[in-house]
């Protein structure tokens, strides 16, 4: 899936995940837009909190200075076939990436699934332009590299604010950096080809930043602790997403109540 995006506070359903997607924005996004509410209470291991504020009053300042002006633009001069278009030219080059993570995991169907819905946008969407497989019953199955240390027993770990990426957990950090350095895409393409997917990624995100404007600015400048209410959103939506259904995820964390949950 960042990245599924590597941006800031945006986050994507499937992009939340890589660093051109503004995980925070997919975090909120996936949450708030999910069908079926996410387990509660979240318990949290977080001693890097002090550290952890400082990076996200950071993210904050790199929202509201550079991600909320130019996704504005960017929704207002951009035609939003357009806007649709370069979204799925992003899935599209995430495809090969989660095929390797879906074997990695030993989901074969979903490799083939993936495999089948990269071939035919390539091929029929004009290189993902389009999604004519989703219309035919492959949604596809997005994952990434930090599912796969979850698919084989590695805890989360402590829970981090990364500089320019948003919400995290050490688990998913290296996880993420895993998928940008080893995406078959960018490794395989010659240059320029290579850099096509991290435009249409930084794009998708603008995209997504703009169309959930609202929702990412009530979390972000309207709530009364917008690190707590992040935190929260992006633990209870990533855990959710990974089929965890409530408590601590592993024995050795050192959780505490978080005072948004209930």
């Amino acid at each position: 899936m960042l990245l599924k995006i590597p941006l800031f506070f945006a986050v994507s359903s499937e992009t939340g995940r890589r660093v051109a997607r503004v995980t925070g924005l997919i975090a909120v996004v996936g949450l708030l837009g999910a069908c079926t509410p996410p387990p509660a209470p979240v318990t949290m291991n977080d001693p890097g909190e002090a550290g952890n504020r400082q990076v996200h009053a950071f993210n904050r300042g790199l929202d509201r200075a550079l991600l909320r002006p130019a996704s504005s633009v960017y929704g207002g001069a951009v035609p939003e076939p357009l806007q649709t278009g370069l979204s799925n030219l992003a899935s599209n080059l995430d495809l090969p990436g989660d095929v390797v993570n879906n074997v990695l995991q030993g989901r074969i169907a979903n490799a083939a699934e993936n495999t089948t819905r990269f071939a035919i946008n390539t091929v029929i969407g004009i290189g993902g332009l389009f999604d004519p497989a989703k219309a035919i019953g492959l949604p596809g199955k997005p994952t990434d590299f930090g599912e796969t240390l979850h698919r084989y027993g590695a805890g989360e770990g402590r829970y981090v604010e990364l500089p320019g990426v948003g919400p995290s957990t050490v688990r998913d950090a290296i996880g993420t950096a895993v998928d940008i350095a080893a995406n078959p895409v960018r490794l395989l393409l010659p240059s320029p080809e290579k850099y096509v997917g991290t435009a249409a990624s930084v794009a998708s995100t603008l995209g997504d930043r703009n169309r959930y404007s609202d929702t990412v600015e009530s979390v972000l400048y309207d709530s009364a602790d917008s690190y707590a209410q992040a935190r929260l959103l992006y633990l209870q939506n990533r855990r959710f997403e990974l089929g965890q259904t409530g408590g601590a995820e592993d024995a050795f964390l050192d959780p505490y109540e978080d005072p948004y949950a209930e």
